[in-house]
């Protein structure tokens, strides 16, 4: 009876044994789910903007998940840069214009392009690059990177990286997140590619093509909204962008702005 006794008692201890290395592994995996889940948290992008030339609430906790990893959002508070940079899917027939204007007044931008602008407008990429802007990868397909897969993320901007070296020998260092949206692996994804982020701390409401807003009304948003270490987001197919685009950058100027490249960044 003692055998018995002790025998039954060592199945029971090996049994509960066996339910508590059970349950500690379903622990570990709800935490490495949890933290998974968090580390793919999408993060929309959103600034609150100020009318006093102060640099805007952008969101501490993302612009820390940002900084975190390597990207930028805003530039010294203290100096009076400007960084302008364009957003462009595809081509509305407005950038040879706006490329005459930034010619005229010196300036230098950044081009955040698609496959599908490269591929419908090589002259006016091969043109960026010899003016001496700067090419930005904004993905092939325009997709929300937080929703894609690391493989994924890898092709939408390798893929794009590779026509860029093919096409035009340049090599792509700044990308810029479409819709605005990452998390924090998609950031740790494209930083991996050796990409730096590229947000911004001024943009509006200017790429609908058949709601184009007032003139007036965008330069004088525009203007009462710089600020130091401002990274500028304009789109290149509106038309109000491309016909207040030279007086928004004299009335810059004038007020002590200084317009640099994303190479110049402090």
């Amino acid at each position: 009876m003692k055998n018995i006794k002790y025998g039954i008692m060592g199945i029971l201890i090996m049994i509960i044994f066996s339910l508590s290395i059970i349950s500690m592994q379903r622990e570990k995996a709800e935490i490495m789910t949890n933290a998974e889940i968090l580390n793919n948290r999408k993060i929309g992008w959103g600034i609150k903007r100020n009318d006093n030339h102060e640099q805007p609430d952008v969101g501490s906790n993302n612009k820390k998940v940002l900084e975190e990893n390597k990207g930028i959002c805003l530039g010294d508070k203290e100096k009076k840069n400007i960084y302008l940079t364009f957003d462009e899917g595809y081509e509305a027939g407005y950038t040879p214009q706006l490329l005459n204007t930034l010619k005229e007044n010196q300036v230098k931008a950044t081009f955040f392009i698609t496959a599908h602008y490269v591929n419908t407008q090589p002259d006016l990429v091969k043109q960026m690059i010899e003016e001496g802007h700067i090419i930005g990868n904004h993905t092939v397909n325009h997709k929300s990177m937080p929703e894609l897969k690391e493989d994924k993320i890898r092709t939408e901007v390798m893929d794009l990286h590779q026509v860029m070296q093919e096409k035009f020998n340049y090599e792509m260092k700044y990308i810029r997140p479409p819709k605005g949206e990452f998390s924090q692996s998609s950031l740790q994804a494209t930083n991996q590619l050796g990409y730096t982020t590229v947000m911004w701390s001024f943009a509006y409401e200017d790429w609908n093509e058949d709601k184009q807003p007032d003139e007036n009304n965008s330069k004088k948003k525009i203007l009462d909204n710089l600020h130091n270490g401002e990274i500028m987001l304009l789109h290149g197919n509106s038309k109000t962008n491309t016909n207040i685009l030279d007086e928004v950058i004299k009335e810059a100027k004038n007020r002590g702005y200084e317009f640099k490249s994303l190479d110049e960044f402090e």
